[in-house]
């Protein structure tokens, strides 16, 4: 019998991004907001019986339509592997989130793929499937059921609001990939702002929204290396944002207005300033 699931898989930015400290093996432990926005991604998987696992990827990005590399696969390969699957698992991905931006693509496609594998199975071991997740990637486990949280840790320790406003924003990706890796290495203590006060959380939760509320410690050190991040983050201000700051080790900055007639008139503007960038006008998810 073939099973079929489909789903969107959306992006995420980081409201804010602040580092607390380093552990023994080299992570950081973060105090972060991760916020799904209405940039997606879709995500169909088919599953046939088969006397051996096998999974294949159709995506027509060539930099990541190889199964032994891309995240979606090997989520699907990890979910076989861990639940004794023995099946055929086709895996078809259509890309709009773009990549290497700090907007979680690659981690929201495998985080979907747990979802859709678990209901085709009828798995409800939410444990097995967040360490699973973790094993994954750090920002995957927040893609298991994406809303908006305060994220810990190094990205496992997820606490989700129960109430959050409606954001609308314009997101603006510039033509860099940025190497998270590396951000985080070159990262100092002296760059650690350490936990969000509550105070702005609160403010956050109101609808309170300013440039203080929107710290990101990596953002220093990815402009050094990539400033036209900064050009857009200040572009954004310039159109109209009452708070402007990038996301995730960039290279995606995002700006925040106080509606969706503002925020489109933004990107329309943004759009003729800066042409080799991507801009999209998008709003929060419950």
């Amino acid at each position: 019998m073939v099973k079929m699931l489909a789903e969107a898989a959306p992006a995420k930015i980081n409201l804010f991004l602040r580092v607390i400290g380093r552990r023994s093996d080299g992570y950081h432990e973060l105090d972060s907001l991760f916020v799904p926005v209405s940039v997606e991604d879709q995500v169909r998987i088919e599953v046939r019986p088969s006397q051996t696992q096998a999974i294949s990827l159709k995506c027509a990005v060539a930099s990541i339509a190889d199964p032994k590399m891309n995240l979606a696969a090997r989520a699907a390969h990890a979910f076989m592997r861990e639940f004794d699957v023995t099946d055929e698992v086709r895996i078809e991905l259509d890309k709009t989130i773009p990549m290497g931006a700090g907007l979680g693509g690659g981690s929201s496609d495998a985080g979907a793929v747990l979802r859709m594998m678990a209901a085709l199975f009828s798995v409800d071991s939410r444990e097995r499937l967040e360490a699973l997740a973790v094993s994954l990637g750090a920002d995957v486990p927040f893609f298991l059921d994406p809303r908006p949280a305060r994220v810990g840790g190094i990205g496992e320790i997820i606490a989700p609001f129960e109430k959050f406003p409606t954001l609308h924003l314009v997101i603006a990706v510039p033509p860099v990939e940025v190497p998270t890796g590396a951000i985080f290495k070159a990262l100092q203590p002296e760059h650690w702002s350490g936990p969000a006060p509550q105070e702005e959380v609160d403010a956050i939760l109101a609808g309170r929204i300013s440039a203080s509320s929107v710290v990101n410690d990596l953002a220093s050190v990815a402009i050094e290396r990539f400033p036209e991040i900064g050009r857009l983050r200040t572009m954004l201000g310039e159109v109209g944002a009452r708070a402007a700051a990038m996301t995730g080790s960039g290279g995606a900055v995002f700006g925040v207005f106080d509606d969706a007639r503002a925020a489109s008139k933004a990107a329309e503007s943004l759009r003729s300033r800066a042409p080799d960038a991507k801009i999209f006008a998008v709003h929060s998810l419950a």
